[in-house]
Order: C-alpha cells, then sequence, then structure tokens
C-alpha cells in the first residue's frame, strides 16, 4: 500500500525507528499526564477545572501490557515478516503504532465522555488539544516513521493503528465512564 515491493538492499532505519519508538512512548506518556478537564456542576463552583487522575495509569499500563504480549507471542503467532528483506523479526503487529493509536483512541474516548457527559456539551481547547490533537500527531509520526523505518509495511501499520485505536477507545470509555472527573468533595488537584 505504501510500501514498494521489498528488495535485498533495504535495510532498517535505525533514526527513524528510534524515532518512532520515542513519539509512542510519548504518545502514551500524554495519556498519563493530560488532565481531565471538565466544566464543574451546578453544586460546586461553577467553571472549568482540571484533575489529574492516578487512575489513567490503568487503561495506559493495559495498552503496554498488549504492547509486550504481542511481542513476546503475537507476532510470532501471524509470522507476517518485515517489508525489509532479511532483517529478521516479524511485523505485525506494530507494538509502536499500536501503543500511540491505543493512546490517540483512549484520548479521544476521554475527550467525548468528558465534553458531552460531564460538561454539558461545552467545548474547552485544551481538553480537545491534549487528548485529541497532541496524540493524533505523535501517532501520525510514530506510524510514519515505522514506515519509513522499514520496520513495518503500510498494511502492518494499518492493521495496528486500527487495532490500538478501537482497543484504546474501549478503554478509554470504560475507565472515563467509571471515573468522574471531579475528585468529590475535597476538591484535589490530584484524584485517586
Amino acid at each position: 500500500l505504501f510500501v514498494a515491493a521489498p528488495s535485498p538492499a533495504q535495510t532498517i532505519d535505525r533514526g527513524w525507528s528510534d524515532a518512532s519508538t520515542a513519539t509512542a512512548i510519548a504518545a502514551s506518556a500524554v495519556s498519563v499526564v493530560m488532565p481531565r478537564v471538565f466544566y464543574s456542576s451546578p453544586e460546586a463552583t461553577v467553571g472549568w477545572k482540571a484533575r489529574w487522575h492516578i487512575s489513567a495509569l490503568a487503561p495506559t499500563m493495559t495498552h503496554a501490557a498488549l504492547g509486550f504480549l504481542n511481542e513476546a507471542a503475537l507476532k510470532e503467532a501471524f509470522a507476517d515478516p518485515k517489508p525489509c528483506a532479511g532483517c529478521g523479526g516479524f511485523g505485525l503487529f506494530s507494538t509502536e503504532s499500536y501503543v500511540a493509536s491505543a493512546s490517540l483512541g483512549q484520548g479521544i474516548a476521554v475527550f467525548l465522555v468528558d465534553t458531552l457527559q460531564y460538561s454539558g456539551g461545552k467545548f474547552h481547547f485544551g481538553g480537545f488539544a491534549g487528548h485529541v490533537l497532541v496524540p493524533l500527531v505523535l501517532t501520525g509520526i510514530t506510524a510514519g516513521g515505522r514506515i519509513a523505518a522499514n520496520e513495518e509495511s503500510g498494511e502492518q501499520v494499518l492493521g495496528s493503528l486500527g487495532t490500538g485505536l478501537l482497543s484504546g477507545a474501549v478503554l478509554g470509555l470504560v475507565y472515563s465512564f467509571s471515573q468522574e472527573p471531579e475528585c468529590g468533595y475535597t476538591g484535589n488537584l490530584i484524584c485517586w
């Protein structure tokens, strides 16, 4: 789709490989450090609030565990070779593409729930930028980097992106519906 048929002269580009790994890690980090942004209910102080939740680690750690499972077992089970002839290893699923797009899916779900459920449909650009735009850019760089590095083919990256986006959205919905953005009556900025 995106990459021509492999030739024996192709090699792994370590620069793009390392850069795409870094952007995948950054996308995961954003999903952990981005606060839940919401418009406060009338029972409390009215206005925009941001709260950091330790519980945001749960979906992110689940994505990381699935990434480790992919590296340990799934790649060999699918046995879909990398596009680089003679480089060894398997390309499907792309762990980096999966993790980055799972962070994007999680961010989209959290943003939508916080906007529609907890903010009465009020839009906040900061929440949109942190939960959607930043992970979207990092996911794009990760996916393009994996293809440019010859680590995975376009088809392998697209399959990984779709899987990550879907699982991220599901885990993000479960998390954001299970954990309200407000910290209760304490008013703390960091919630458990």
